[in-house]
């Protein structure tokens, strides 16, 4: 009797395969960024500072410090009020990720090197490779950065405090700032009634009659609606003077430490932190003032001239950053395209989105030409220099930092529903980029500083059209596009402006004109021709750019342009 053969095994269903899907890439930030690259060697910066910035990009593009970047956003900071006895201590308590970030952005000189020696230029570059990374640190850098120019105003400050400001280590203890190794400054100019309108501030500092090294000590009664990184050793702020004999002497700048000189705590206590759409791993506070003591910076009454030497940096900053941002949204949306099989070929293969790809590689490189420019007017000791930055930070600042949610929504939209997910990087950049327009004045108050620049005289005009002129004789529509802007420019008002109010309403449209025949001036002179020419084609063009990506020429070489943004040899 033969046996009965065994039953067939049943037949098993893989269900969840995962293929054609693109892990994401560790790349040294700096090596695959020949835009980059390409800048530093045209603004001159050394080799071995190129060496230095190859070593931070392959750091902050490392799995490790990315890690620490996913950490830093998703577990927060927390306002700690009270200590376990019920002493009031508004601490700010951060995950260990937070650190990490801080310890290597400080030891980089991020917040310092131009002050000892550096070069904006380099500090430039470095602070767009580490926004890449993260972007919450990058606030207490900036403003620490930032107010050297205003601390300067008081010497004996600046004495005690700028050595612990240039200092590369990176100290969270909350200590007075003389029992630290490193120091780190903030900045509370917002209140709930003013916004923007600074001069509308309630919060009161009144003289003591008290001196001591530092100065008068005038105590400060108020609050302040935005109160960046309260965790710093001290902030800036401004504040409504009242002199000795009582008399109101206008709206002055206040240096307010954390800790008193007897070591004990300014009264300067914590409402909340805010609930922020992005830049999560930052601490942003509500604040009110008990009698804090704080020092002046400055004359009493010109508190917003003063604090204006410290605006130009931080809007330098905000300009910086969106252009990191903008490269690193663009490098994970290369890497997906490249990787991503879809209707038999590769998505960076396809038509269609070859045009979406290389529409936000000519943004990215703009961005990245534009900012470094724009650094190196403040490495420059040239009274020309100095008026076009005034003129550019101000038009760059808007027109980037306006352009960065378009990029970042279509970026994402590359990768479909992976690049939505909070699994993923991108929706996290997404949710960064309105900060830079939003912070150190959104995009009304920044285009009326630009008409503030043009009104004072003609020198930041005649400047920029020497820097246009460079490009003159290269391409028809840059020179007749610049052409115009220069007439208008060199005319305030222009001849087809009626009125101030027309004047103002089309200040956006003039600052964008500003910032875009700049970016063509810079990539006709340096950019390979494919990308120079595409620009113009797509930028100058009557109505400006398109409202979207993706709407490049039929014969633009969108292949040459994705290759030079995303190199061979990227993931």
């Amino acid at each position: 009797m033969k046996p009965e053969p065994e039953a067939a095994a049943p037949q098993r269903f893989v269900t969840h395969r995962v293929h054609n899907v693109a892990p994401r890439a560790y790349v040294n930030l700096y090596d695959s960024d020949l835009a980059l690259q390409s800048a530093l060697a045209v603004f001159g910066v050394s080799l071995q500072d190129c060496a230095m910035l190859r070593e931070r990009g392959q750091e902050w593009g490392a799995q490790e410090m990315q890690e620490h970047a996913r950490l830093a956003n998703q577990y927060g900071p927390r306002h700690l009020p009270y200590d376990s006895v019920g002493n009031r201590i508004d601490e700010i308590e951060f995950h260990p990720a937070w650190h990490a970030l801080m310890r290597s952005l400080i030891a980089s000189g991020a917040h310092a090197a131009p002050w000892d020696g550096g070069s904006h230029v380099t500090r430039g570059a470095l602070y767009l490779l580490y926004g890449q990374l993260e972007n919450g640190s990058q606030c207490p850098v900036t403003m620490t950065f930032a107010s050297v120019a205003a601390l300067q105003a008081n010497p004996a400050l600046a004495r005690d405090w700028l050595p612990k400001i240039l200092s590369r280590e990176y100290d969270p203890r909350s200590l007075p700032a003389q029992q630290k190794n490193g120091v780190l400054l903030g900045m509370g100019m917002t209140e709930k009634q003013g916004g923007s309108d600074v001069r509308a501030n309630s919060t009161r500092a009144c003289a003591s009659g008290v001196q001591d090294e530092w100065g008068m000590q005038y105590r400060i009664i108020g609050h302040k609606w935005f109160f960046s990184a309260p965790q710093c050793d001290a902030h800036l702020i401004l504040a409504q003077s009242v002199d000795e004999s009582g008399q109101e002497a206008g709206l002055s700048c206040y240096f307010v430490p954390r800790y008193l000189r007897n070591g004990q705590r300014n009264p300067i206590l914590v409402q909340r932190l805010k609930d922020k759409l992005g830049n999560r791993s930052n601490a942003s506070s509500e604040v009110e003032f008990q009698e804090a003591i704080g020092y002046p910076l400055g004359p009493s009454g010109r508190g917003v001239a003063t604090i204006m030497e410290m605006g130009s940096l931080t809007r330098l900053d905000c300009v910086l950053g969106s252009a990191g941002i903008l490269r690193a949204a663009l490098s994970i949306a290369m890497q997906h395209a490249h990787m991503r099989q879809a209707f038999g070929k590769a998505l960076a293969q396809q038509p269609l989105m070859q045009n979406v790809l290389a529409d936000l590689a000519l943004e990215s490189e703009a961005a990245t030409w534009f900012a470094l420019r724009l650094a190196h007017c403040f490495d420059a000791d040239d009274a020309a220099e100095k008026a076009l930055a005034r003129l550019l930070t101000a038009a760059g600042k808007y027109w980037l930092c306006k352009r960065g949610p378009a990029f970042g929504a279509e970026a994402m939209e590359v990768l479909g529903g992976n690049g939505y997910v909070e699994e993923g990087v991108l929706a996290r950049l997404y949710r960064e980029l309105p900060v830079n327009s939003i912070w150190e004045g959104s995009g009304n108050v920044i285009c009326l500083d630009v008409l503030r620049v043009l009104a004072k005289g003609p020198a930041p005009q005649l400047a920029l059209q020497q820097e246009l002129k460079a490009a003159q004789g290269r391409n028809a529509q840059f020179d007749a596009y610049s052409k115009t802007l220069c007439e208008d420019l060199l005319q305030t008002p222009p001849a087809h402006i009626e009125n101030q109010a027309q004047q103002e309403f089309g200040a956006r449209e003039l600052a964008m004109r500003i910032v875009l025949a700049l970016q063509a001036s810079l990539l006709l002179r340096h950019a390979p021709r494919f990308v120079a020419q595409a620009f113009i084609h797509s930028r100058l063009r009557d109505g400006g750019p398109a409202a979207c990506f993706g709407g490049l020429d039929f014969d633009t070489d969108c292949a040459a342009i994705i290759a030079r943004a995303w190199p061979a040899g990227a993931p």
